[in-house]
């Protein structure tokens, strides 16, 4: 049974990359015909996935939480030949010669595989290629090594960052800063993480209108400003008090309504054209609208 759930898993995986992965149409084709093979042999379908199994992130987890495997404590002279790959690994690191830099790393690791600074350094390189769970990875093996490096905390935390992982990113950021408090790189990338946190609760809460970024639209200085300013008019403010009064019978207060939403839409078209354009674009416009031009 657990076989079975296992490779219905795995077809599910195979199924979803059809639809969602950018793959070339052989790559698609020999997909396909993997799927067909593995549900033949096994007589399963992806429907038969245990829906709360996410095998893709099942992967993740266990690469970056895995147990490092560490050699023997290196002799002498191989640490002293690591040390002199990882001093070449810096200089190329300046020159932005990422690959050679990243070989120099992975060969003072092999050399002498019980120096944190060697998977920190190897971090930094993941993290300029884009690789960031091998980022991650590495800054674990560092810390499992040296539990106090807050260096290692702190490019953990920018890997987290660049995944779109901003509680692990923001954790982070709080233990390296816990060991170094007068680090600003770190005061500031724990600010930015808590920050997208936050937008992020934003845009949980508020309605989810296609093409249209609420949060950023909420905190718009423009906007902002503007409704300030309406709001301020007198005859504005008389026809809220009338809306939200219990006075006035139903058919009235929908005529109001509407009156206050075109009053509303008219001084704003007035008081700044271009930012409503700008928001009209953003709810879908018209689409037969041109597109606006783009700058060099």
């Amino acid at each position: 049974m657990a076989v079975k759930g296992l490779v219905s898993s795995i077809v599910k995986f195979l199924t979803d990359q059809l639809q969602d992965g950018d793959i070339t149409a052989d790559s698609r084709e020999s997909l396909e015909v993997a799927i067909q093979c593995l549900e033949s042999a096994y007589n399963v379908q992806a429907s038969d996935a245990p829906a709360n199994v996410n095998l893709y992130q099942i992967y993740k987890n266990a690469v970056e939480n895995a147990a490092p495997v560490l050699g023997p404590e290196a002799t002498p002279e191989a640490k002293a030949e690591a040390e002199r790959l990882k001093n070449e690994g810096n200089t190329l690191m300046k020159q932005e010669k990422h690959h050679e830099a990243l070989a120099n790393y992975t060969k003072a690791i092999t050399l002498d595989s019980r120096n944190a600074v060697y998977y920190c350094n190897r971090a930094a390189v993941h993290s300029k290629l884009g690789n960031h769970t091998l980022a991650i990875k590495d800054c674990n093996t560092a810390l499992s090594i040296d539990p106090s490096y807050s260096k290692a905390y702190g490019r953990l935390g920018l890997a987290y960052s660049s995944l779109e992982r901003h509680k692990e990113a923001k954790e982070s950021y709080e233990k390296a800063l816990a060991m170094e408090p007068d680090n600003e790189s770190y005061r500031n990338n724990l600010q930015l993480a808590e920050e997208k946190l936050a937008q992020l609760g934003v845009n949980q809460s508020l309605p989810n209108l296609p093409g249209m970024d609420l949060s950023a639209l909420l905190s718009n200085p423009s906007l902002m400003n503007m409704a300030r300013q309406m709001l301020s008019d007198p005859a504005m403010q008389n026809m809220m008090c009338n809306l939200m009064s219990g006075n006035v019978e139903e058919g009235g207060r929908m005529e109001l309504l509407i009156e206050a939403g075109q009053q509303l839409a008219q001084q704003m078209q007035n008081a700044n054209p271009e930012l409503i354009e700008s928001l009209r674009r953003q709810m879908g416009g018209n689409p037969n609208d041109p597109e606006p031009p783009q700058q060099n």
